[in-house]
């Protein structure tokens, strides 16, 4: 059984006191039993695994494309089953281990009878993975699209549980559905459409758009997360997006989110870097001698609405 610190950095996200802000986004890092548990022993206050879903597509190329400013991915859901999933879980839960679960399925109706048998295995926390646009085609994430998934969850499952969206058009109405429709929290923001092509050939990486994710997106995200706060959000949000460092952690606190994820820059010496973050932040919040609520939206302080 874990024991939390009750450290300057301590904060409470879905119902999960974490000893820090720090919280490991969804993506194939993500995907191994060894992985997510040397995470939380090495820096992250949480982990978020990567998405399970009840009927994920069949194994196939999923690439990784490097950028200066971030990376596109082609990944999409986990190919492991939800049983193999369950067992993971429960684990985590018999030891009292930080872990949020990401799913996703084909309808609401799917989602919410995957949530149930997740609920069963004692996780204590989900994030609906409803906006990945790594399928074909992508979803048409609209505000009725995101109501209809959250509606049917939150019927199934008295689980605390995060709803991450990608920011871009109409973003606030998303939220707004999320929140109205019962979700406890906001993750912003998924991946957002990305191209990379060769000047040369003209050939299009990776065949079409995918995934794009990384310090590209971060005065977006920041951006979007400071209005939808100025606009009056009230439920709790994760930031996403962009995070190499320790001051990163700090601005998305400072416009408003209770926790952050970094995912992208792990995929560079995973473990150290994770390390670098979260001692990064502790050294930062310590020097100024406060506490994470004396950070977390002090950039509203005097904003007009």
């Amino acid at each position: 059984m874990t024991t939390v610190e009750h450290t300057a950095s301590a904060t409470e996200v879905l119902g999960l006191r974490l000893d820090s802000p720090l919280v490991v986004g969804s993506g194939l890092l993500t995907d191994q039993e060894r992985n997510i548990r040397r995470l939380l022993t090495g820096g992250a206050g949480a982990v978020v695994t990567k998405t399970i879903h009840p009927g994920p597509l069949p194994g196939g190329d999923e690439r990784l494309l490097h950028l200066p400013t971030g990376m596109i991915n082609s990944t999409t859901y986990s190919r492991r089953g939800v049983a193999a999933w369950c067992a993971m879980l429960s684990r985590f839960a018999e030891d009292d281990l930080p872990v949020i679960a990401s799913l996703h399925a084909s309808s609401p109706a799917a989602l919410a009878e995957l949530a149930a048998r997740v609920a069963d295995t004692g996780c204590r926390a989900l994030e609906l993975g409803i906006s990945c646009l790594n399928e074909d085609g992508g979803p048409d994430d609209s505000a009725r699209r995101v109501a209809d998934y959250t509606s049917a969850v939150r019927r199934a499952t008295r689980l605390p549980f995060s709803v991450k969206l990608a920011i871009g058009e109409r973003a606030g109405e998303r939220v707004a559905a999320a929140v109205e429709a019962g979700a406890d929290a906001i993750t912003l923001s998924d991946t957002i459409a990305g191209l990379a092509v060769s000047p040369d050939s003209g050939e299009v990486l990776l065949g079409r758009a995918f995934g794009y994710s990384g310090a590209g997106i971060k005065p977006l995200v920041l951006a979007a997360i400071y209005e939808l706060r100025r606009g009056g959000l009230s439920v709790p949000v994760m930031g996403s997006g962009g995070v190499r460092s320790g001051t990163d952690v700090a601005e998305y606190l400072t416009v408003g989110a209770d926790a952050v994820q970094v995912y992208t820059a792990l995929h560079t010496r995973m473990h150290q870097t994770l390390a670098e973050i979260r001692r990064g932040f502790d050294t930062w919040l310590g020097a100024r001698g406060g506490s994470l609520a004396d950070v977390v939206g002090r950039a509203l302080d005097g904003a007009k609405g």
